[in-house]
């Protein structure tokens, strides 16, 4: 087990408006919709990221057969699932006891094994992990300091971190806050745009807890293409990151 660890980061408010969707978020027309358009941009980003950091050669269905993967504010197991299937033994912590249900709930639909908990991550007692993945979850505690040492603390020394996260731009409080929310894209009062991280401060912030940027891609939207990689991080973006040598 890694090294006790006090650090509260969980925002109890943020907890209960996320754990009051708990009941719809596998479904990919109701509150939860961004993220099912928002996953699949994600994975292929993450499946890439894996295979570059663990010298995958992108056929294999399993490429995390034998590691072992945590997803911190995992929801309702929307990133916990495809990791599970990718060959990962899987752990998934969340802060709503709610959406912890739903996900194992729906684990057991899926015929998959993972192991789900509520609660604070430090007060867990979990080991270290081939990857550790928090998407869409900084922007939405108390102290983002604290926060990556505890992803950190948990992450094998030889191991991959992934991170996604709205950008605060002038752009994102535009689409992703006031736009998003009232044409009810994403449910009122999901994001506090001042709570965004630009990359020049998450990257910061990586470096404080020994880690370093392998990659680093936006998140974009076209009407032609929808959600995509881009080079333009203005609204979002999704990141790789390792210990420095």
């Amino acid at each position: 087990m890694t090294k006790a660890s006090t650090a509260t980061t969980i925002n109890a408010a943020e907890a209960a408006h996320f754990g009051a969707l708990a009941a719809d978020w596998w479904d990919p027309k109701g509150s939860s919709a961004m993220l099912h358009k928002l996953n699949p941009v994600r994975l292929g980003f993450i499946r890439n990221a894996i295979d570059a950091h663990f010298g995958g050669d992108g056929k294999t269905r399993t490429p995390l057969a034998g590691k072992s993967a945590l997803d911190v504010g995992c929801g309702a197991g929307l990133l916990c699932e495809p990791l599970a299937r990718m060959g990962a033994a899987v752990t998934g912590v969340d802060a709503a006891p709610e959406n912890v249900e739903a996900a194992k709930a729906h684990a057991a639909l899926s015929g998959l094994s993972i192991d789900y908990r509520a609660g604070e991550i430090a007060a867990q007692g979990l080991a270290t992990f081939d990857v550790v993945s928090s998407m869409e979850v900084i922007e939405h505690v108390t102290d983002p300091a604290a926060f990556i040492a505890e992803l950190a603390r948990h992450l094998k020394p030889d191991g991959l971190l992934l991170l996604s996260t709205p950008n605060r731009t002038a752009a994102s409080r535009l689409f992703l806050v006031e736009a998003a929310e009232r044409l009810g894209q994403v449910p009122r009062g999901t994001h506090d745009w001042d709570q965004f991280l630009t990359p020049e401060e998450l990257t910061a912030l990586l470096h404080e807890a020994g880690l370093e940027v392998s990659e680093m891609r936006g998140i974009a939207f076209s009407p032609l293409s929808g959600l995509h990689l881009s080079d333009n991080k203005a609204l979002n973006y999704i990141l790789s990151a390792r210990f420095r040598a």
